[in-house]
């Protein structure tokens, strides 16, 4: 498996050095593994980590704190999955459907909730966009 250093990383990812820094200091993502020199060496898994880090904070417009949140949420779902496969027990694959449904609708909240601040936003935008057109329309008499 090759390992790449992070001025690598920087350029497959469009980040900063010091954002991947930051981004594992706030526990984004993982600590990578090191030379002995200290040297950060990531992996392909790491890399496709950050670019999905990225598509969501770009697509839904998470800040660091809800992103944190959200990657907490999908390594819920992914243990609750992985333990649903492997029992057999009726009862308990129900209860992890159970516990992935509540997971999922708490994403679905943080969702709903960034995107009623954005047509909060938008709304606002169409005032004053409104309040212009009427400006302009006034000083055409």
């Amino acid at each position: 498996m090759d390992l790449l250093k992070i001025e690598e990383v920087a350029k497959r990812t469009g980040l900063t050095k010091r954002a991947i820094r930051y981004y594992e200091d706030f526990g984004l993502i993982s600590a990578p593994e090191r030379t002995q020199g200290g040297i950060r060496l990531y992996s392909e898994s790491d890399i496709e980590k950050i670019n999905k880090i990225l598509l969501v904070k770009e697509v839904l417009g998470f800040s660091l704190a809800e992103l944190q949140q959200y990657l907490e949420f999908q390594t819920i779902i992914e243990q609750q999955k992985s333990e649903y496969r492997t029992t057999e027990d009726r009862e308990a694959r129900k209860l992890k459907l159970i516990e992935m449904l509540s997971v999922l609708q708490k994403e679905k909240t943080m969702i709903d909730t960034k995107l009623l601040r954005m047509e909060q936003f938008k709304e606002a935008l169409l005032g004053y966009e409104k309040r212009v057109l009427t400006a302009i329309d006034q000083l055409k008499e």
